[in-house]
């Protein structure tokens, strides 16, 4: 059950890295094969957006189903069980939709860096006629 935690959190951390290097100052030529490189992964690596939805309705739906540990009847060690999992419950859902976010967040500056360098080619056009 952990395996795929550890994946998505590396996942996240991968989307981070790559969100950072996309939004450093760079030279206009490496940044644009860096562009075209990550556009080319980002499709491919759209199963983050699904695999996240899933966790969320698996957590949802294991926090529907769960049983509650109020009152006298639980132990201490029950009780500390229960908010552990509310704990761990909590983390995994901020980690899917911090990997649902960080994905839109690059394909937006890919996309955007698109349009810049398209505007500017234009830009060019006009000034060489």
């Amino acid at each position: 059950m952990a395996l795929q935690w550890m994946i998505l959190t590396y996942v996240v951390a991968a989307e981070a890295a790559i969100a950072i290097l996309l939004t450093l100052p760079s030279p206009k030529a490496l940044k644009s094969r860096f562009v075209s490189l990550i556009s080319l992964a980002l499709q491919p690596s759209l199963f983050v957006v699904p695999f996240s939805a899933f966790q969320l309705l698996d957590i949802y739906w294991k926090n529907e189903h769960r049983l509650m540990c109020t009152g006298e009847i639980c132990t201490a060690s029950e009780r500390d069980r229960y908010e552990k999992s509310i704990y761990k419950a909590q983390r995994n859902a901020i980690l899917c939709l911090a990997a649902c976010l960080l994905y839109w967040c690059i394909y937006r500056l890919c996309k955007y860096y698109k349009e810049i360098q398209s505007i500017e080619e234009v830009e060019k056009r006009y000034k060489d006629q």
